[in-house]
């Protein structure tokens, strides 16, 4: 009796620690979805704003909007991450 409640924590925690890598792996996805998408976009700022001279300004500008975005943007997805974490471990 005592190895079968022995099994079934280690069934539980298994299913419990499968649950939890899918979710780590979807949440870091999301990450690199996320930083691949504003790098993008700042390539094509880039390219912007060496063959035109009068977007400069533009673009610097719009440069500082989506690198502030992308700040915040990755500051709520880690701590989203992290209260996720916290309810797995709790």
């Amino acid at each position: 009796m005592l190895e079968l409640n022995k099994l079934k924590i280690i069934l539980k925690t298994l299913k419990t620690m499968k649950s939890l890598k899918e979710f780590i792996q979807k949440k870091i996805n999301g990450v690199i979805t996320t930083l691949v998408i504003n790098g993008v976009i700042l390539l094509i700022l880039g390219v912007l704003i060496a063959w035109y001279n009068f977007m400069v300004r533009l673009t610097v500008g719009l440069m500082t909007v989506v690198l502030a975005y992308t700040c915040l943007y990755l500051a709520y997805k880690i701590w989203k991450f992290k209260h996720e974490v916290m309810k797995y471990i709790k």
